[in-house]
């Protein structure tokens, strides 16, 4: 296990005023749908010193329930394709990127929402993660505070090790932010339990925001979060690139489940194992549907102590 150290003060902050809860980035991932369906219904827009907007992120593909389009919505935010020009083919993902960032940002603007809260399903046994860029006492403070409260599923963080510049998914654009990924589930349906588990996280994050515009003092301590390291495609046919295994069924529904070195990965259609090799590491997005046309059969995490200090709100 790698120990982040650092040297800790009480860190007082600006308030948080103004959150975004984005639903349908994935048109195909339910949840967050019908969270900000329901929002919305409900015309959810204030919540004591808290102002929500509920944006449905891709409505084109929410109501053609597919993941996109013509391309994934939630690689389109950094920097230079924000920036880019619109031609006759940008594709619609793109131009909608670019709206979206006029919405709620524009990225790393003083004008940007304080935090965007983004949800999403995945296919892979999970559990609720919370997954963000930079080490950001913000995001942490709100995991630490869902890992205090939640019962309901095993709640963990994923960093990944990324310049905000060049982060290309929607939470991004808030001065704040962070994926909520929940499952399984899979594409195209709602399940109850699913859903109430994202409902609660929602809930203990416009919690917490209140709390913490309120003066409520959040102790420092220490948090774990998976720091991505690299992922693995499946084993394929060099002449034919079609794919020759699928994930072992030890490996299967087991994410966060420490692999080592002779632990099983894959399963030919043979019948023959692939083996882990090389460093004891965090498998995660395990089999995940959305993933075999980016060529991913799953990550893989070290596992990282960070130390999160006191945080306040500053007061004018």
């Amino acid at each position: 296990m790698m120990a982040m150290y650092l040297q800790m003060e009480h860190v007082y902050l600006p308030p948080l005023s103004r959150v975004a809860v984005c639903g349908g980035t994935h048109g195909n991932e339910m949840s967050g749908v019908y969270i900000v369906r329901e929002m919305q219904k409900q015309k959810v827009d204030k919540a004591g010193s808290v102002s929500v907007t509920a944006v449905l992120s891709n409505p084109l593909a929410v109501d053609a329930c597919r993941r996109y389009i013509e391309t994934d919505l939630n690689r389109c935010f950094t920097n230079a394709l924000l920036s880019a020009p619109i031609t006759d083919s940008t594709p619609l993902e793109l131009k909608r990127a670019q709206e979206l960032n006029t919405l709620l940002g524009p990225k790393g603007s003083q004008e940007a929402v304080d935090l965007v809260c983004d949800i999403h399903n995945t296919t892979a046994n999970m559990g609720l993660c919370l997954i963000f860029y930079s080490v950001d006492w913000i995001t942490l403070h709100i995991f630490k505070y869902m890992q205090s409260k939640m019962t309901s599923a095993p709640v963990r963080a994923i960093q990944l090790d990324i310049p905000i510049s060049e982060a290309y998914s929607l939470e991004s654009v808030g001065k704040h932010g962070f994926a909520i990924e929940v499952g399984p589930q899979p594409t195209g349906v709602l399940r109850a339990d699913i859903y109430n588990i994202v409902k609660e996280a929602v809930d203990l994050t416009i919690e917490w925001l209140q709390k913490f515009n309120s003066g409520t003092t959040f102790e420092g301590g220490e948090v774990e979060a998976y720091s991505l390291v690299k992922s693995v495609d499946y084993p394929r046919d060099p002449t034919t690139n079609e794919i020759t295994a699928a994930i072992h069924p030890e490996l299967q529904d087991n994410d966060f489940k420490l692999l080592q070195p002779g632990d099983p990965l894959f399963q030919s259609f043979y019948g023959e194992t692939v083996k882990h090799e090389g460093e004891e590491l965090y498998p995660f997005f395990v089999n995940e549907c959305a993933y075999y046309e980016k060529k991913i059969a799953f990550h893989l995490a070290q596992k990282k102590t960070l130390t999160v200090p006191s945080v306040n709100v500053k007061k004018n």
